[in-house]
């Protein structure tokens, strides 16, 4: 199968250069002014922009939680993020109390095979490490699993103590393995919220108040500092604050590979969107996540990190819970709301306004939604980049194509939007994965089950 995208502006996170691209067998086979010969389709990219496809490395698909299960399996998660242009993401396996890695991984196989329309992968969330099940960490990396999740939050379900942490990070640097953090200082939380409760602070915006800046900021100097005396990288997740940043910040500054992501709910929204609606202040709960959404002034901040090199990457912490049974379980105790927001399939819509109003390059953009991702975790160069040899997953990117965001019209099998009535600019009127388009113009041209399990590679920055 040859197929030639002709006209277009190629964009990686280097260059900007007019030039087409020949696909060959899945397979980007060329870069070039022009190319002659005979083809198997031709799409036409004038006006427009040719990105690599973006990489999400932090969704929740088929996850249970607080009693429910998110609402996006794989079929329909993966279905929406390559709506939104994003053809790999990488899911997290959680390991239950009591159970093995192995487990783990083999229950998230079976929620994936056949059902997921793009390519993924998998990073391990690990609740239970004892001294003695370290050894199984060098399997799951062997499987191409080779990143770990550990919480500092969340205690009797997904907290790991200090001890069990450090021991991880030292069998991690062993594996090659990278460790991500949930970094947020979790048993003095507890104590907030149950306080807040006793007290009769039961509403959605009382997540964000018991769950304070310093519990974030206190999460992100600790998993940082064990990693130092471990001698491994770091990769923080989900980072909401100002105060969280500096922490990483001042590392990287000492020379430390300390990296951290965030999302768009932490760029474009705000507290002030937990307090609800006049009259119905459990409206809130739709933004109910964690760590919690910050004032707005956290914003500028974490564009400032984005410019700067602070943060490496956006992703969307992806985990979907409808407002009717689900979100509505926490209806008079806000301790009991689903943590979580939709976003797989609006993250690169929203990134591009930051384009659009000049807080990040084109060239960034394309950075920090596909090629940072796919370096840090193990895809690069197979992924995130348009390179001879690369895998043809590509976006024909209409950079002035108007759409309103609405539950109406977005695929992500949510009942609400959290940006309700946003028109955004910039639209993949073209999403191709390995040389076969998955999306044209808004219409699904692909199928579940075609996407591949990716094994990736051990960490090399």
């Amino acid at each position: 199968m040859r197929t030639l995208i002709e006209g277009g502006t190629v964009v990686t996170a280097s260059d900007t250069q007019r030039a087409d691209v020949l696909v060959v067998d899945g397979k980007i086979e060329g870069i070039a002014a022009r190319f002659e010969g005979t083809f198997d389709e031709r799409i036409d990219a004038r006006g427009r922009y040719v990105l690599p496809g973006g990489i999400d490395v932090h969704t929740h698909l088929d996850m249970p939680f607080g009693g429910t299960t998110s609402s996006d399996d794989f079929e329909s998660g993966t279905i929406a993020a390559a709506h939104g242009g994003t053809t790999t993401l990488v899911d997290f396996a959680i390991q239950a109390k009591g159970t093995t890695l192995r487990q783990a991984l083999d229950t998230w196989h079976a929620k994936a095979e056949g059902k997921a329309a793009i390519d993924y992968g998998f990073h391990m969330i690990a609740t239970d490490l004892p001294p003695d099940r370290l050894a199984e960490m060098g399997d799951i990396v062997r499987e191409g699993v080779t990143s770990f999740k550990l919480f500092m939050a969340y205690p009797g379900v997904l907290l790991l103590d200090d001890q069990s942490i450090f021991r991880a990070m030292l069998r991690a640097g062993e594996l090659g393995a990278l460790i991500c953090m949930h970094a947020e200082h979790g048993l003095p939380i507890d104590v907030l919220v149950q306080r807040a409760i006793a007290s009769g602070h039961t509403a959605p915006v009382h997540h964000a108040l018991t769950r304070p800046e310093a519990a974030e900021a206190t999460g992100t100097e600790r998993a940082i500092a064990l990693a130092e005396m471990a001698k491994v990288p770091v990769y923080i997740v989900h980072l909401s604050a100002q105060r969280a940043l500096e922490r990483v910040v001042e590392g990287r500054d000492r020379g430390l590979p300390a990296y951290a992501e965030t999302c768009p709910q932490y760029l474009f929204c705000s507290e002030d969107d937990l307090r609800g609606k006049p009259g119905d202040e459990f409206e809130g709960a739709k933004f109910v996540c964690t760590p919690p959404l910050r004032p707005k002034h956290h914003h500028e901040h974490l564009w400032r990190g984005l410019r700067n090199y602070d943060l490496q990457v956006v992703s969307t912490d992806h985990c979907p819970f409808c407002m009717k049974e689900q979100k509505e379980l926490g209806r008079g105790d806000f301790s009991k709301i689903p943590n979580g927001m939709p976003g797989v399939e609006t993250r690169m819509y929203l990134l591009f306004e930051g384009v659009r109003e000049k807080r990040i390059s084109l060239n960034r953009f394309v950075e920090i939604t596909a090629t940072a991702p796919a370096k840090i975790f193990g895809l690069y160069p197979r992924k995130g980049t348009i390179a001879v040899g690369s895998d043809a997953d590509l976006l024909v990117w209409d950079p002035e194509r108007r759409h309103t965001l609405s539950k109406e019209t977005l695929h992500m099998r949510v009942d609400y939007s959290p940006f309700e009535g946003r028109e955004v600019v910039g639209f993949p009127t073209v999403v191709m994965q390995r040389g076969n388009v998955v999306v044209r113009d808004g219409k699904l041209a692909g199928k579940a089950g075609a996407g591949q399990f990716l094994r990736r590679s051990t960490f090399s920055l």
